[in-house]
């Protein structure tokens, strides 16, 4: 894999993370929804907030990258959870998505992602 290549890879996958960290900044109610459907307390935004952040910034750096693809990675299985409601299209292509983020994110872990990174 060339280095620009692995780079725009972990750029566009970190922008997913970056705006679900903004969206749970700027309006946390859907997130909040989501976990109360699920009977979790809804202050686990926060710490959501929190993963998608340093998720976003691991990946765009590339610091620690295999553990940061395999965390993220599990970050998007778990959260599929959330969105695997059958009777709504929108929300059944967010948890098939997931799905093939996390593959994307596996790959990182494999060992992709360039040789722009910190380590």
């Amino acid at each position: 894999m060339d280095d620009l290549t692995g780079f725009a890879g972990r750029a566009l996958l970190a922008a997913l993370f970056v705006a679900g960290a903004v969206q749970k900044v700027l309006d946390p109610g859907p997130a909040q929804a989501l976990l109360a459907m699920r009977g979790l307390p809804e202050a686990l935004v926060w710490p959501a907030l929190a993963a998608n952040a340093a998720l976003a910034a691991a990946l765009l750096t590339g610091w620690r990258l295999r553990a940061a693809g395999w965390a993220a990675a599990l970050y998007c299985v778990g959260t599929s959870w959330f969105h695997f409601q059958p009777e709504d299209g929108w929300q059944m292509s967010i948890f098939v998505k997931n799905w093939a983020i996390a593959g994307g994110c596996l790959l990182l872990a494999a060992g992709g992602g360039g040789r722009w990174r910190l380590r």
